[in-house]
């Protein structure tokens, strides 16, 4: 194995992690935008308020995203397991 292929390998792997995170990313980040807004113009202070919408949110992200991303994690297992035989010849 080469470094070449060590550094592809690497490259690919960030690469789908950043892919497969990056939509419940952007969900919990407008949310927290939004709520962070709302409690700004209505004064109200608790700590706690931003927590249910995050969650409530991110469930319906991984509801609405999840099969996607289980199905990237599979691909990108097998094309792992296909390279294994050539990475050490």
């Amino acid at each position: 194995m080469d470094t070449a292929a060590v550094v592809d390998l690497a490259r690919e792997a960030l690469m789908i992690t950043m892919l497969i995170s990056l939509p419940l990313l952007l969900v919990a980040l407008v949310v927290g935008l939004a709520v962070g807004v709302f409690q700004a113009a209505t004064s109200i202070n608790e700590m706690t308020l931003s927590f249910i919408p995050k969650i409530v949110a991110i469930g319906a992200a991984v509801a609405i995203f999840g099969g996607w991303q289980i199905n990237t994690m599979v691909d990108f297992t097998r094309a792992i397991f296909h390279r294994i035989p050539g990475l050490f010849t």
